[in-house]
């Protein structure tokens, strides 16, 4: 993990800051966190709340994504990003929109719950450390540490993102549009997305946050089949639909598949 990621960390037990040692991170108290041979770090200190994606449910993620499919996310969060130097993604999977979005002189940091997430997060660009942490249970970081958080699709804890944000850091966030998908929830029956989404959001930030910008993001997905297939496996419907079956409807319909990608940007800075 680079140097300047460490920084900002702190031990999970008792909050002191964190330093490197042999093929480890210890605080000044003793307590030692194991580097994962596959370089990311697990500051949980045992507390999470779900153990997060399977490792077919990143494969599909990777999958998808290697596609291109979802770059208009990536290139929005990285116009969202002028000066930032240390920007944290929650829920950061194997860490593709923020390896692809980081300004180029800036550190990263990758928070997931999923080990099978890390590893690939850990991978994806040297300037980038990762971690595995509950973002319910408290972030392992320092007071005021970043510029920048951001959350795509991810758990948000507004109370937690103000706490590391230095003051006036932006909060980025991607959530799915009512008619996300549309064509493959109505095909496939997979979970939609309730139109009263933008107002929960705005309702749980609003206390902590200023809402800057909003923005809504739509591009047209021309899919194979297989792309299709990892498109539903690598989201919440994964855990709620029965694969062979998804694959069996999929394959009864024309390549390629029609599919809406639209999604909100919405851009937070800290009060």
């Amino acid at each position: 993990m680079h140097p300047a990621v460490i920084t900002y960390l702190r031990c999970p037990v008792c909050r002191d800051p964190l330093h490197a040692a042999e093929r480890s991170l210890r605080c000044p108290r003793g307590h030692s966190f194991d580097v994962a041979r596959q370089g990311y770090v697990d500051l949980t200190a045992g507390r999470v709340t779900h153990p997060g994606d399977s490792a077919e449910m990143v494969q599909a993620r990777v999958d998808l994504l290697s596609g291109g499919h979802y770059d208009l996310i990536s290139d929005a969060l990285a116009a969202s990003l002028p000066g930032a130097g240390f920007v944290v993604e929650v829920g950061a999977g194997t860490a593709h929109h923020l390896a692809r979005a980081l300004p180029p002189d800036a550190f990263g940091l990758a928070v997931d719950v999923s080990k099978a997430a890390l590893r690939r997060a850990a991978r994806a660009d040297p300037r980038i450390g990762a971690v595995r942490a509950d973002v319910w249970h408290g972030l392992p970081l320092a007071d005021g540490a970043a510029d920048a958080v951001l959350d795509v699709f991810a758990p948000r804890s507004p109370e937690e993102f103000a706490r590391v944000l230095r003051p006036g850091g932006r909060l980025v966030v991607v959530t799915p549009a009512p008619e996300h998908l549309g064509e493959l929830v109505a095909a496939l029956g997979l979970l939609g997305v309730g139109p009263d989404k933008p107002a929960r959001l705005a309702a749980g930030l609003g206390e902590v946050f200023d809402l800057e910008e909003r923005r809504r993001l739509t591009a047209p997905l021309r899919l194979r089949h297989a792309e299709a297939q990892a498109l539903v496996a690598m989201g919440p419907s994964a855990w709620h639909t029965d694969p062979a079956a998804v694959e069996a409807a999929l394959r009864g319909m024309p390549e390629p598949i029609a599919v809406t990608a639209a999604v909100e940007l919405t851009v937070w800075r800290r009060r």
